[in-house]
């Protein structure tokens, strides 16, 4: 038996941040990052707010959120006992905020509206049952997965995501597109996942590449943003994979963009699990359904030019190879590939994937990379 359930309110499109008006005489808590407490967003967050409400903000969320700042977070709402908590930023934001929640209403601290708004176009998490929290001195990252992590709200306003860099929104992007292949691959894939993790894909190859060179269309950011967030809930219900299970590796040990990693793993992944038949069919549906083939392509072509389109996008959004994301870190790379493995198998996102994945696979990969 299967399940599929939405638990998070949307709201969406330019203007959609009015959804905040509902919203009167309540203690509001922002949970962001120093730089989006510093920008002109913050003040957009804040106007959309009726007045009469009392704002208070915790702004020391980082990139890749670790165990000690989701404490600090947890402290600090324990003091402040705020109605509204509102994630804002990117994924890290996001995961942050419901971390803290979540842990703070286990420890019997009530709120009463989780709000989640994305500021970048790529995780998804605004919709879904999962966060991911590190530790900076085991060098893992830690995906969790509860539907109490479930925002009660979401808005999506394009708006926020104007400003973002290329290079930002060429790897939240890629991050967007590997959900929804993971998601579609994935051995508990549904009907009702396919057909969100197919128009996720569909909007991000036909709106990516615009979306980098023309970041402020937008039209073009609000498709990607709807895709992120259709992406986020198909793999919210059927699971992710090996490019997650090792990209959160590349992320932990090597600090490399979390959209990045799943971009520099993707076409490999795909590879070894289309030695499966079942994920080799799924992979061959999927390129149909988003039109990368013609519809009476054998299987073999079908697949071949997935991972063609895929390389594509990666180079028309000047996705950089291994060697130069690593950097100066490079040299590291064959050393730490053993924990790296370790670490990748215990993964929770490595139980859905559709082939079986041991140690000397997930080495291997790893060590054809670079």
């Amino acid at each position: 038996m299967k399940t599929f359930s939405l638990q998070t309110r949307l709201y969406s499109g330019q203007g959609s941040l009015k959804a905040l008006q509902r919203f009167s005489h309540k203690h509001v808590w922002i949970i962001c990052d120093g730089f989006l407490a510093r920008s002109p967003l913050i003040d957009m967050l804040r106007e959309a707010l009726p007045t009469s409400n009392r704002v208070s903000v915790f702004s020391d969320i980082t990139p890749d959120p670790t165990i000690g700042i989701v404490a600090q977070g947890i402290a600090q709402m324990q003091a402040l006992r705020p109605e509204v908590v509102i994630g804002f930023g990117g994924g890290s934001a996001l995961d942050a905020a419901k971390a803290i929640v979540w842990f703070s209403r286990q420890a019997g601290i009530e709120i009463e509206t989780c709000v989640a708004i994305p500021t970048t176009s790529g995780t998804g998490s605004e919709v879904t049952s999962a966060c991911v929290i590190s530790d900076p001195e085991k060098g893992i990252k830690y995906p969790l997965f509860n539907n109490a992590l479930y925002p009660d709200m979401a808005i999506l306003d394009p708006t926020l995501v104007a400003s973002v860099p290329p290079a930002i929104t060429a790897n939240t992007g890629m991050d967007v597109l590997t959900h929804a292949l993971e998601a579609y691959v994935s051995s508990r894939a549904s009907d009702f996942t396919d057909a969100l993790a197919e128009k996720a894909a569909q909007l991000v190859f036909q709106y990516l590449p615009v979306a980098v060179k023309k970041g402020d269309c937008l039209a073009t950011r609000g498709k990607m943003h709807n895709a992120s967030t259709l992406a986020g809930m198909a793999f919210s219900q059927a699971g992710l994979g090996l490019t997650h299970a090792i990209a959160h590796q590349l992320g932990g040990q090597f600090h490399l963009p979390h959209g990045l990693a799943n971009a520099l793993l993707l076409t490999a992944v795909i590879r070894f699990n289309s030695q499966d038949p079942r994920a080799a069919k799924r992979y061959v549906r999927f390129a149909k359904a988003c039109h990368l083939c013609a519809n009476d392509a054998n299987d073999v072509s079908a697949l071949n030019a997935l991972i063609y389109h895929v390389e594509q996008l990666k180079r028309a959004c000047a996705i950089p190879g291994l060697a130069d994301a690593l950097k100066e870190a490079k040299p590291e790379w064959a050393r730490r590939i053993p924990a790296m493995v370790q670490a990748a198998l215990a993964d929770a996102t490595l139980r859905t994937n559709p082939r079986a994945a041991d140690a000397r696979a997930i080495q291997q990969l790893l060590e054809e990379l670079l």
